[in-house]
């Protein structure tokens, strides 16, 4: 992947090496939903990184999905780093706008920190 100012960048190259293990084999398999991650580095659709997170194809990759995702997903870099991470509860940040979703809210559901490879070391 290209390289990036955004913090979140290491916690997806982790979970694109991740993806390519028997236990990211397993998790495509479990969730087999696409999204898409619009990150921006401080304020919510300002210079966004556009990641797509394929849990179908179990790939992680830089730029827009070609099609339809699942479900959308836009915040800032911390509030991804904290809902990855568990430190942030999802539904909070939902409800102070700290996120924003389009597509399918069952399928957001299903992106949850159990995805993301542990410890993950920030």
């Amino acid at each position: 992947m290209d390289s990036s100012s955004l913090k979140s960048a290491q916690l997806l190259e982790q979970l694109r090496l991740h993806l390519a293990t028997d236990a990211g084999k397993e998790l495509t398999k479990k969730v087999g939903l696409v999204y898409q991650l619009n990150i921006a580095p401080k304020k919510l659709g300002v210079d966004e990184e556009i990641y797509v997170v394929d849990l179908k194809k179990g790939e992680v990759t830089k730029g827009p999905y070609q099609g339809k995702p699942d479900a959308t997903f836009s915040f800032t870099d911390n509030d991804f780093l904290g809902i990855a991470t568990g430190k942030t509860n999802p539904q909070m940040a939902f409800i102070r706008g700290a996120i924003k979703i389009k597509g399918s809210i069952s399928a957001a559901q299903k992106f949850t920190p159990d995805i993301f490879p542990k410890p993950a070391k920030l």
